[in-house]
């Protein structure tokens, strides 16, 4: 979903606002959101058995981000909610975790953790938050499920405030990661440091560190304010 100040910018092939009188990168957007959805709403009520040995690699994400007692965090793309009681647990209870998912069945799985964070189900790239509202983002698995990128880090940018750091992550490199889909890495790989760098830029961010290593892959921004 494009950002606030960009929802009714048309693009130049996107001016016929269609039968139903929807503008047609809204519909793309809402197409792709559908087919995630449907990706991850089947998977939900297994997924953290698939994986049952990232927690630890989960924790130690969670460390990088320095949060301390106190601290606000949102986890985007929060899923089964992995990673909400490694940020419970770093910000303590004077500290606020929200987690956040576009698909109602994973959300399901996280209420597990409810104790641990307020859930809400909602796109990233148009979050029900205020401005400026989070020390830092946890983002696990995100970037590649996100119809607009740019749009959806545009947002992320705006809940934090200025300094504070946003986590891109995933248990696995991408090396891993493809070949575990029978695929190669592609040079057009968003998660590839040149094509990140600029990205996270353009959004508001900007990149601090970079890791892409067999048993993880992490790049942290900072908030530019």
């Amino acid at each position: 979903m494009p950002e606030r100040a960009d929802r009714s910018t048309p693009t130049d092939d996107a001016t016929d606002p269609g039968p139903a009188g929807q503008d047609p990168a809204r519909a793309a957007h809402e197409a792709e959101l559908a087919r995630t959805r449907e990706f991850f709403g089947s998977r939900a009520a297994g997924w953290d058995a698939k994986f049952p040995d990232d927690g630890p690699r989960y924790a130690a994400a969670v460390a990088e981000l320095g949060l301390r007692p106190g601290h606000r965090v949102l986890d985007a793309g929060c899923g089964t909610g992995r990673a909400l009681p490694a940020l419970r647990a770093a910000v303590g209870p004077a500290g606020a975790v929200t987690g956040v998912d576009v698909t109602p069945e994973m959300l399901a799985e996280a209420g597990a953790h409810r104790a641990q964070a307020t859930l809400l189900l909602a796109d990233c790239a148009d979050l029900p938050l205020p401005d400026a509202v989070f020390d830092a983002v946890f983002a696990a698995g995100l970037i590649s499920h996100l119809p607009a990128p740019a749009v959806a880090l545009r947002e992320l940018a705006r809940v934090t405030r200025p300094g504070g750091l946003l986590a891109l992550f995933h248990p696995v490199g991408r090396a891993a990661l493809a070949a575990r889909h029978g695929r190669q890495i592609t040079p057009d790989d968003l998660r590839a440091e040149p094509n990140l760098r600029p990205l996270l830029a353009a959004a508001g961010w900007e990149l601090v560190s970079y890791a892409d290593e067999d048993d993880r892959y992490l790049a942290l921004g900072r908030r530019k304010g």
